[in-house]
């Protein structure tokens, strides 16, 4: 496929050097009972520095398992991941990550959960109290920032963690469906806020969804994975312009994107 406008501006990540995120060979087998589950097989791919990539696939082929492995919540049966060229033994500090489940402390205000990372990792407090109103003021929680978690609808929880997970800037985001509980309107709004955020910083992405045309709008490059056990059926470029209105969403280049995905999976029940 074509580049839909050759004056557009390169990706972020375009001509970096070596691997923000690597993962290798990586198998992933868990016990159910008297039974063995492979969840995930062989699996390899890579996000260069500054990069954006998604990953999509049905539900159950390792997608969630992969992202808790590169964190370091599971480790691989076999294979392994490195992150900026070290090698992943367990939970780190130097990355943002958001779940499914926005995972909040409900003791704590939506401006407290917002601060946790500069509480935990004793930074300057004057700084990150500032950015964290700053990014409450993006994802449109300013006017919340006194309330509780408890008194949110759950689209403006997730929307605080995804706050939570930016404050310190990390070089790299691991995003496991963030927006799935979003109203499609607000879930339009932080596709492009989060496309706004990646070209201006260096943080490399790696974003899981269930939808092939947010993988398509949003990524340099999409993962499509198998079903159970999950393997990368393809890698593809997304060769549009970096600079990606909605409205794009309406051309044959991106239909023909998304139309490629979805031959993937036929009658399979995934993924819009």
């Amino acid at each position: 496929m074509q580049v839909a406008n050759a004056g557009e501006a390169a990706w972020p990540g375009q001509g970096a050097v070596g691997p923000a995120i690597d993962v290798n060979g990586v198998t992933k087998r868990f016990r159910a009972g008297a039974d063995t589950i492979t969840a995930l097989e062989d699996v390899s791919l890579d996000v260069r520095k500054g990069e954006f990539v998604a990953i999509v696939g049905p539900s159950g082929c390792g997608k969630s398992t992969l992202l808790k492995i590169l964190t370091g919540l599971f480790a691989p049966s076999s294979g392994d991941t490195r992150i900026g060229g070290t090698l992943t033994t367990g939970p780190r500090r130097d990355i943002g990550v958001v779940f499914q489940s926005p995972l909040l402390f409900p003791w704590r205000t939506v401006l407290q959960n917002v601060m946790l990372p500069a509480d935990v990792q004793k930074l300057n407090r004057t700084t990150h109290l500032a950015r964290a109103k700053e990014l409450l003021d993006l994802v449109g929680l300013a006017d919340f920032k006194d309330r509780y978690p408890n008194e949110l609808s759950g689209g403006m929880q997730q929307r605080v963690a995804i706050a939570r997970a930016l404050l310190h800037q990390p070089a790299i985001l691991l995003m496991d469906e963030p927006f799935g509980a979003l109203d499609a309107m607000t879930r339009e709004r932080m596709n492009v806020e989060l496309l706004r955020l990646w070209r201006t910083g260096n943080t490399s992405i790696l974003f899981i969804t269930h939808s092939i045309p947010e993988a398509v709008f949003l990524a340099s490059r999409v993962v499509v994975m198998t079903p159970r056990p999950g393997r990368v059926a393809e890698i593809l470029d997304v060769d549009l312009p970096a600079r990606r209105p909605l409205e794009i969403m309406n051309s044959p280049e991106f239909g023909a994107y998304v139309a490629r995905i979805r031959a993937h999976f036929g009658s399979v029940g995934v993924i819009d």
